[in-house]
């Protein structure tokens, strides 16, 4: 039973970290003079603790009684080391043992021998994320002006790239790179034969097109899916655990400044709402919310135009003129387009718009060069076929 002798190994450090977190909460708690975060470490605390007596008496179930904790002197040490540094540096550390334990609670549901056990680690794990969000909530709070600040700042310079303008940004410059180098490369091979460049050019534009326009809807597709089922667990705890999922909707107002009394009051207000509820600690607890997921379809379309927009200007001069002097027309004009693309992506990167055209001019003018030479090796296979 190899599985299972994992599972109950993994169970049983789950039980071991959870004890000592709540002996550091604990303890972080009686040193903390602001009663607001003392009240929240007391109640992480409780949280734990609560969680290692659900893995002892599985663990017991299994036959593998953990026994009492305690710890190796190195052990305590280290505990006491860390909390006489302070609330700060509690909160700093904790954070990422939160995120640590997260990851190995899905290990553990995967471990699960039972759907019961799978749905236990679920929670635990959201519960420990939560942790994870107001141990930063805390963080951002506590005396660091310099990192708020510049969080401000980053919101209001910050545009993201994942919507339909990344889109059809990143969509011309690779419809441009894919199309340009196709048609050097044939151009190389085939002495530039206007009927081959044209032909390999837009069935480059086509596939890259469809290419984009399919990647982009199943990713934003994919992201949309993860959102729906995390707001389904979420609203399954809500329903099952409504004075848990209460108490963590407080304590997230109460670090944002607000008392107990009138955090507790504004989250039993909330509750009674329970589509805003989910909602609210959707944003609270996973940073999720409807306005952070673009529409799928919206994303191919514009992944897909751009991509074919970006793909057509390399070939367009081999309607209009044939040989060298189409092969020249086409170089310029998608040397241009480069920089163009390039110096256009500080919409969505926030560099210097030149050095960003100069940029991609050179890469593109780099991977025609290349695909060109390609082109010339092929030929003289191509001659003797």
């Amino acid at each position: 039973m190899p599985d299972l002798n994992r599972f109950i190994d993994e169970l049983r450090k789950a039980w071991r970290d959870e004890k000592s977190s709540a002996l550091i909460y604990a303890a972080t708690a009686e040193k903390e003079p602001d009663p607001r975060r003392r009240d929240i470490f007391l109640r992480m605390a409780a949280e734990e603790e609560k969680h290692a007596e659900r893995w002892e008496k599985r663990l017991r179930e299994l036959e593998a009684d953990p026994g009492a904790y305690s710890e190796t002197p190195p052990e305590i040490e280290r505990r006491k080391a860390l909390i006489s540094r302070g609330s700060e540096a509690v909160v700093k550390t904790m954070e990422a043992a939160e995120a640590s334990a997260d990851g190995g609670y899905d290990t553990l549901a995967a471990l699960a021998p039972t759907e019961e056990d799978r749905r236990a680690f679920r929670d635990a794990g959201t519960a420990e994320r939560a942790h994870d969000r107001v141990l930063r909530d805390m963080e951002a709070e506590g005396g660091r002006p310099l990192s708020l600040l510049e969080g401000i700042l980053g919101k209001e310079r910050h545009v993201r790239g994942g919507g339909w303008i990344g889109q059809a940004v990143y969509g011309i410059n690779d419809g441009l790179g894919a199309a340009f180098g196709v048609v050097s490369g044939v151009a190389g091979a085939t002495h530039v034969n206007g009927a081959f460049v044209l032909l390999s050019g837009f069935a480059s534009m086509v596939a890259s097109a469809l290419s984009m326009g399919s990647g982009a809807y199943l990713a934003d597709k994919a992201q949309k899916e993860v959102h729906e089922a995390e707001m389904e667990r979420e609203r399954r705890e809500i329903a099952e655990k409504p004075e848990e999922e209460e108490e963590e909707l407080s304590l997230f107002y109460q670090l944002k400044g607000f008392t107990q009394v009138e955090a507790d009051a504004m989250a039993a207000r909330m509750a009674k709402n329970p589509e805003e509820m989910l909602k609210t600690l959707a944003h609270e607890e996973l940073g999720l919310s409807e306005q952070a997921f673009p529409d799928p379809w919206r994303s191919a379309l514009s992944a897909t135009a751009a991509t074919a927009l970006g793909a057509t200007i390399p070939v367009l001069p081999y309607l209009f003129a044939t040989g060298v002097i189409a092969l020249a027309i086409s170089f310029v004009v998608s040397t241009l387009a480069h920089f163009a693309v390039g110096a256009a992506k500080v919409v969505v990167t926030g560099r210097v718009w030149w050095k960003s055209g100069l940029e991609m001019m050179l890469i593109g003018l780099g991977e025609a060069a290349i695909t060109y030479g390609i082109g010339l090796l092929v030929a003289p296979l191509m001659g003797s076929r």
